[in-house]
């Protein structure tokens, strides 16, 4: 395997008022390609914020974060780096055919025939093809969050991010999302989930526990 990603002393801490809440500490770990990994522990124990971290929605206050083969003058495009996140962040304006195909838009590179290949897979991965042309509100929260899984992977990352990816779905609905999830590690993307599910824990080729901030 490829080495993808270095965590090395990640360190988060917020103001409460006069409390200071510590997010993570010292959090120090490798992703390699094609890597399936899921980030346990109760809630509060940091997993949200680390994704959030990876992402580069949030700055840690110590540690440093080292991409392989990245130019760290500018952001990871969607190619490099996914994320479906528990809020979902769907486009409300847009079909959901056309929030699964906002990647391969705004990434660019590859040519429409290509592109509308590549949306149609991811569409009937996830099981929404026929949803194509509805409107994100007008699909249930399941669907919803099946289209942002898919929009997370239609652009075949080198590393995708999923906070809770099975949280609005039926227990068939689980199963097929986390087999998705195995196909995109096993193409070579390297997939991090961070969840409360014991069976996606249960069946983990590799975890990484949080307690209170800190890797146990």
């Amino acid at each position: 395997m490829t080495r993808l990603l270095t965590a090395e002393g990640l360190g988060r801490t917020y103001r409460r008022g006069a409390e200071e809440v510590v997010a993570l500490a010292d959090v120090s770990f490798t992703v390699e390609a094609g890597e399936l990994v899921v980030i346990t522990g109760p809630s509060g124990s940091g997993k949200t914020t680390l994704l959030n971290v990876l992402a580069g929605w949030e700055t840690p206050d110590t540690g440093t974060l080292d991409w392989a083969d990245h130019d760290r003058t500018r952001a990871p495009g969607w190619d490099r780096l996914a994320i479906a996140p528990q809020r979902l962040g769907l486009l409300p304006e847009l079909t959901i055919g056309e929030n699964v195909d906002l990647p391969l838009r705004l990434g660019g590179g590859t040519d429409r025939e290509q592109q509308a290949q590549r949306l149609e897979v991811a569409l009937k991965a996830f099981g929404i093809d026929h949803l194509a042309h509805r409107m994100p509100p007008e699909v249930s929260l399941g669907e919803q969050q099946r289209t942002a899984l898919a929009r997370a992977l239609v652009g075949v990352p080198r590393l995708l991010l999923a906070d809770e990816p099975t949280g609005h779905q039926d227990a068939a609905w689980a199963s097929g999302v986390m087999d998705g999830l195995r196909k995109a590690a096993a193409a070579g993307s390297a997939v991090l989930i961070a969840t409360h599910d014991e069976e996606i824990i249960a069946q983990a080729p590799r975890r990484l526990q949080l307690r209170d901030g800190r890797l146990v």
